[in-house]
């Protein structure tokens, strides 16, 4: 029995304009059929047990001619398997989707095609340009800026008449070409034209000038491939409503070294305000060796005046724990909730609970003068990670308390980021590294050589989520150029961006 085959868009190259039926189909997929263009942070949406097969297009370099494609997916899905052609922008825009149809039909290949956002929309739209306007544009024209042997051509004539906005996609090669037809044809050389390179990403340039001047400016800005070409009255309109370029972290490239499960607040966050997030995780959060000190104290829960969590992660592992255990929030009713840091607070209002007790600093420390003075007899769970300073524990069995303490998680280092991250620092491509604790310090810069280290430092601005964080990258010789004013990723990314927002930046 055939499989089927989804020829899908994946957009034009910010990650967040893939769609909903686009991202369910990437995650029932058995193989993925890849164009060059699609954004990595979509391709690491793809299942790991996915097979991958790389149908990469760039100009003059071609993994497999359109021929093999098409074979590919008649192949693949003759062999029962569920595939996906995820192809940049949309499929059906100059993306040969319409070939791929034709070839799948032919061989009677069960096919759906879901549309993707077009560059040709959506690369105007991010640098503020619409390409219709009620009074400067009632048309868009779209035109491909390679043209095949089998091509049907360019009626020059006709369409330097048009009153409209033309976008030319993958122009940029034959800019100048582009610019000499339309004003021997009749077009104004004073039309303003705007060239889009690597539209809607974080990398995204954009230049503006003339049909008579155009060709100047984009050659003393060097834009990279890819690249669109927008002629027409509209263009004059990003003067005044440009808005993705002039984001106030635009441009700036910034590392998150927090555990994946953890980073994406920080990372929507700083990317909302225009930076380039790139995510290496130096840690990972992974069950503790043993549950039996954690299903102790959940059998427990009636006994303990107080249960103190002291980070997100131990948050959530006990809730998932008490759900393994057929248990739910109502178990915590009779005991009174301190928790270390806002966002710790954070996530256990996600279970319906309000803590009681909240330090003003994100240290476990910054507890104890919170606790009654006198508490003898009174019993206390701590739930955290399997290591943990004991400073907590002790003063509060200095002031007659009891403590159990619940191991809900590990966290175990990583270093499979090392290679890029070394990459990018000999490029001189990081503006920012994060810290979020101090075993993400320990773990990053371990990973790092000594001239790494210095070379990194010398450009990168080091920003930290509090003063044990803090202490912990001073001890390693690091300066630490942020530090948020309380513990918590908000306070993070607030504090990167009053530090080194950069208004106006692009337009």
């Amino acid at each position: 029995m055939n499989g089927k085959v989804f020829l899908v868009g994946a957009g034009p190259g910010d990650p967040g304009l893939l769609t909903v039926k686009a991202a369910r189909l990437l995650a029932t997929a058995e193989v993925v059929v890849l164009d060059a263009l699609v954004s990595p942070e979509i391709v690491h949406q793809i299942p790991s047990g996915c097979r991958i097969i790389d149908a990469g297009k760039r100009a003059g370099k071609h993994t497999l001619s359109q021929d093999e494609i098409n074979q590919v997916l008649v192949d693949e899905a003759r062999a029962g398997l569920r595939v996906v052609r995820l192809k940049g922008g949309d499929p059906f825009v100059f993306g040969r989707g319409g070939e791929e149809a034709e070839a799948l039909q032919k061989a009677g290949i069960f096919f759906e095609v879901v549309p993707g956002v077009s560059s040709a929309m959506a690369g105007p739209a991010y640098a503020g340009i619409p390409v219709t306007h009620r009074t400067l544009a009632a048309s868009v024209t779209l035109i491909t800026g390679h043209e095949s042997d089998e091509s049907t051509g360019i009626n020059w004539d006709a369409l330097a008449k048009l009153d409209g906005t033309i976008v030319f996609l993958m122009g940029l090669a034959r800019l100048s070409s582009i610019a000499s037809k339309l004003i021997e044809h009749g077009r104004r050389p004073e039309t303003p034209v705007a060239v889009i390179s690597q539209a809607t990403t974080m990398s995204q340039r954009t230049v503006s000038g003339t049909l008579s001047s155009i060709v100047e400016v984009v050659a003393k800005a060097v834009l990279p491939a890819p690249a669109l070409v927008v002629v027409g009255e509209v263009v004059g309109m990003r003067d005044r409503i440009g808005w993705f370029e002039s984001k106030p972290l635009f441009g700036r490239r910034i590392v998150v070294t927090r555990a994946r499960e953890q980073s994406s607040d920080l990372k929507a966050a700083l990317e909302e305000a225009g930076a380039d997030v790139i995510q290496f995780p130096t840690i990972e959060i992974v069950p503790p060796s043993s549950f039996t000190s954690l299903d102790r104290v959940i059998e427990e829960t009636g006994l303990y005046q107080w249960l103190i969590f002291t980070s997100q992660n131990g948050v959530r592992s006990f809730f998932d724990r008490l759900k393994e255990k057929r248990r739910d929030s109502r178990t915590l009713s009779e005991a009174q909730i301190a928790v270390v840091g806002d966002s710790t607070a954070a996530e256990l209002e996600k279970h319906g609970i309000s803590a009681d007790l909240i330090p003003d600093k994100f240290q476990s420390d910054a507890l104890l003068p919170l606790l009654p003075r006198d508490m003898r007899g009174v019993r206390v769970a701590l739930i955290r990670a399997e290591s943990g300073r004991d400073t907590l524990i002790e003063g509060i069995e200095s002031r007659g308390g009891s403590v159990d303490l619940a191991v809900a998680y590990r966290s175990v280092p990583r270093y499979d980021f090392a290679e890029e991250l070394r990459e990018l620092i000999r490029e001189k491509l990081i503006d920012v590294v994060t810290f979020t604790s101090s075993s993400t310090v320990e773990n990053f810069f371990s990973a790092l050589s000594a001239a790494e280290r210095t070379a990194l430092l010398s450009r990168a601005t080091i920003a930290s989520i509090g003063p044990v964080t803090s202490r912990t990258l001073r001890d390693l010789g690091v300066e630490v150029g942020v530090e948020a004013r309380s513990a918590s990723v908000s306070a993070l990314s607030d504090a990167i961006l009053e530090s080194l927002s950069t208004p106006g930046i692009g337009v």
